[in-house]
């Protein structure tokens, strides 16, 4: 490489670096020739007037406008010093039209200015329409009033009971159901509402949507928030009677719940109730049933017999097991039995006696006969879902199938 290239390399190196790179690394004017020295120097001068153009430009794209200006030699921020003083200007008429002076018009800053001008005739505008709403405010206020004593009859005459009591005295100030609501009576509702205290000392920590029982068995709803009444910080209490409500859905709840074809718990029962038990600390043991030959008796003997057959069984069940576990048919010959504070070794000899029972009392001309298996819900299997418990249940029913299977093929079902 010749001398001249070897200089022209190196500032083409420096000028790239200038140019390009975050950090410049700098050029030794020594290492070059005298006559490229001088061009060297000149590259140096540049380097330091970028530097400075991109230090300037980063502060103005953070929005620093009060940052140090560029040296006044430095032609490559002529631009960048015009932009700051514009944008300088434009804060202070920022300002301004925040403080509500809605006559500033901006005109150097391109299509900038036509959005700040057609922002500050729209703030001008909702100005005026605030003005004039409150005007017609201020004029239905009288209007307002005037209907807040017919307010106050409706409210009299509503269903509910609306009672509004003094956070700190724990006193009645407001009672829908007084005959004289301008002056207290603590007992105004004493004699209708059994649960009274429970008003009076209710604490904001509590829930605001709750229920309550009065001594005559009737329910209620009652909603609770916080308000000022009369200047005093109060708890406003809507208490409706739903009583009727409650029966009707518990009606309904209990239809929902139930079988049609056998009278015990349904499906829909058994999961809900099995979500409660893996969600607390019950202790209880599932039993997953499959009623034997159901299929066979069906097409043999007619659906009339196959109902007969699983009724005769849910009988069973029910005569050997406490009325406080729960009995459920999950499916059209699967059952699923829940029983609370036995343990393993008990449930496995009650099943075992209940299914002799089952198959030595029947007077049929087919084998009665069920399978089951059975699981603990105890602290591992509440990791597992319902589906996973099911399983292990299916599991061990299907091993209780296989033994039962010879006396299946023997009868004549």
């Amino acid at each position: 490489m010749t001398s001249e290239e070897k200089n022209c390399e190196l500032l083409f190196q420096y000028l790239k670096g200038i140019l390009y790179d975050p950090e410049v690394k700098p050029i030794d004017l020594e290492a070059l020739d005298e006559p490229y020295q001088h061009l060297g120097a000149g590259l140096l001068f540049l380097e330091k007037a970028v530097k400075e153009m991109l230090q300037y430009s980063e502060e103005l794209s953070k929005g620093n406008l009060s940052g140090p200006s560029p040296s006044k030699d430095n032609f490559l921020c002529k631009n960048l010093k015009n932009l700051n003083a514009n944008l300088n200007h434009l804060a202070w008429q920022a300002k301004q039209v925040a403080a509500g002076d809605y006559s500033q018009h901006v005109s150097y800053l391109g299509e900038f200015s036509e959005a700040f001008n057609t922002m500050t005739g729209q703030l001008k505008e909702r100005e005026r329409l605030l003005k004039e709403e409150t005007r017609k405010a201020l004029e239905h206020g009288e209007v307002i009033r005037q209907y807040n004593d017919l307010l106050m009859e409706l409210t009299r005459k509503r269903r509910e009971w609306i009672l509004v009591v003094d956070a700190e005295t724990k006193e009645i100030v407001y009672c829908n159901k007084r005959e004289d609501n301008e002056h207290t009576d603590p007992n105004c509702c004493e004699h209708r509402l059994s649960f009274r205290e429970k008003l009076l000392n209710w604490s904001e920590k509590e829930q605001k949507s709750w229920e309550a029982d009065d001594d005559n068995g009737r329910n209620y709803q009652i909603s609770t928030f916080f308000v000022v009444w009369r200047n005093r910080n109060s708890y406003a209490h809507i208490v409706l009677d739903v009583t009727e409500q409650e029966q009707r859905t518990r009606k309904l709840r209990m239809k929902a719940y139930q079988d049609p074809g056998t009278g015990i718990r349904n499906r829909l029962y058994f999961e809900e109730r099995m979500a409660e038990i893996l969600a607390s600390e019950e202790n209880a043991i599932l039993c997953y049933m499959d009623l034997d030959g159901l299929k066979t008796v069906n097409d043999q003997f007619g659906h009339l017999e196959g109902d007969e057959y699983i009724r005769s069984f849910v009988s069973i069940i029910e005569q050997n097991f406490r009325s406080s576990d729960e009995f459920a048919r999950i499916g059209g010959d699967e059952f699923a039995l829940i029983l609370f504070n036995c343990g393993r070794e008990l449930a496995l000899q009650k099943l075992a006696e209940t299914l002799d029972s089952f198959t030595i009392n029947n007077d049929k001309n087919y084998l009665s006969s069920f399978s089951y298996g059975i699981v603990e819900i105890d602290s591992d299997s509440r990791r597992k879902s319902l589906e996973e418990i099911i399983r292990l249940a299916d599991e061990e029913m299907y091993i209780c199938k296989r033994a039962h299977k010879a006396k299946l093929k023997t009868s004549p079902q």
